[in-house]
């Protein structure tokens, strides 16, 4: 593992440039964290400190504070991936759209000159999840690399992230889990929390498609019904509710009382099979919901109700755009990615309890990439050595390997 990505006779370089602290985490965490153990250095830059951010741990920062607190968390979660350098410019978080971008591509040239790197990562063009400040930065950071390869005659290897759509995995891995777990499952106020900001960002980075989304439901409302298939997994955030089986003759027996922090819903979607009872609302009743496809408003109920598009159709669709990327299997380094992601407190209140769900994570277990060819790029630019930490940011794990042979 230690030689894996050096290829060279010297350490690798890899320059992340990202709009905010915790972009770093879900573009190329697991990648940092592999990429730094095998010997290699990294770097990364934010435009901004994040200071127009989400509060979501009140005790940790002020919306005063929270702009030099996410510079920390910042340096923080960098720590745990193993990145030596940190710089963060002094742009105002929610305003790269409005900046002159020759003069944001020149910032960011000064720290491709300076640290001269191999491999260079930002946004793709479309933002990841079309926030203004990513694609300011990934069209800021792309004119760097073409000015720096146009008046300096060399270039790094320049990458997008890219966040692929993977049909259901979300609710489908995490239905498989709970699924072997039967009622042992039961989630405090904290642990419903985190899921739900996982789950919530997870679908809005563009790891998953799966629809995340709470809902209320009235005292005595019929949240599943016996015999039906709905797709969906269910985590009550408030509220209680009794699950019926109902006989052929209309006998109707109360099996269980379920509460906040308890799912239901896992079994059915997981093995692909009707509801065996009724879920019924004692009170009013919130639930995180996460389903494989968006329910429609005028979506049946029932055992006669489909359950949508297949997913055999999904997953081909998903195939074709998985096969235009590069993409790195990033398990190794995983533990380390979430840890990060934790340093982040401000942003991502998760706990120890939280941070055993493994479904939760394996959704960020692999990171894709695509690469970015220049129309003219200088004969330099196509150096062994650039060449070199190209097939290594690509094959990953295979790369040492590889380096041994050859």
């Amino acid at each position: 593992m230690s030689s894996y990505l050096t290829v060279s006779d010297r350490p690798l370089r890899l320059l992340g440039v990202f709009a905010h602290p915790d972009d770093e985490v879900f573009c190329v965490g697991g990648t940092l964290a592999q990429w730094t153990e095998a010997g290699n250095e990294a770097m990364i830059v934010s435009a901004t400190r994040g200071q127009a951010g989400q509060i979501q741990d009140a005790r940790v920062a002020t919306r005063q504070t929270l702009g030099a607190v996410r510079e920390q968390e910042l340096r923080a979660g960098c720590a745990e991936l193993g990145v030596e350098r940190v710089a963060c410019l002094d742009y105002t978080d929610g305003a790269l759209a409005e900046v002159d971008a020759a003069q944001l591509a020149a910032d960011v040239a000064v720290f491709i000159r300076d640290y001269q790197p191999d491999v260079v990562v930002t946004f793709g063009l479309d933002g990841g999840s079309g926030h203004p400040d990513h694609i300011a930065i990934s069209v800021a950071t792309t004119l760097a690399c073409q000015l720096v390869a146009r008046q300096d005659g060399w270039a790094p290897r320049l990458y997008y992230s890219a966040f692929p759509r993977q049909h259901g995995l979300l609710c489908h891995s995490l239905a498989r889990w709970l699924a072997t777990r039967g009622e042992r499952v039961h989630g405090s106020d904290a642990f419903v929390q985190g899921l739900a900001l996982v789950a919530d960002e997870a679908a809005l980075m563009g790891y998953v498609d799966d629809d995340v989304r709470a809902q209320w439901f009235s005292s005595g409302f019929a949240i599943v019904e016996q015999g039906e298939r709905n797709g969906s997994l269910y985590l009550i955030v408030s509220g209680h509710a009794q699950v019926v089986a109902e006989s052929e003759q209309g006998a109707r027996r109360v099996l269980r009382t379920l509460g906040p922090g308890q799912f239901f819903g896992a079994e059915e979607l997981a093995w692909q099979r009707a509801h065996a009872a009724t879920v019924v609302a004692t009170d009013t009743v919130t639930c995180l919901t996460l389903s494989a496809q968006a329910p429609t408003a005028f979506d049946g109920r029932g055992a006669v109700a489909s359950d949508g598009v297949s997913q055999g159709e999904a997953a081909r669709d998903g195939d074709a755009a998985l096969s235009d990327l590069l993409c790195l299997d990033v398990s190794g380094g995983l533990e380390r990615k979430v840890a990060a992601l934790a340093a982040h407190r401000s942003q991502f209140a998760i706990t120890p309890e939280l941070l055993a769900l493994a479904p939760i994570w394996q959704v960020m277990s692999h990171e894709y990439f695509e690469p970015v060819i220049f129309g003219a790029l200088p004969a330099a630019a196509h150096s062994a050595e650039v060449r070199r930490a190209s097939d290594a940011l690509r094959l990953g794990a295979q790369a040492e390997r590889l380096a041994v042979s050859a």
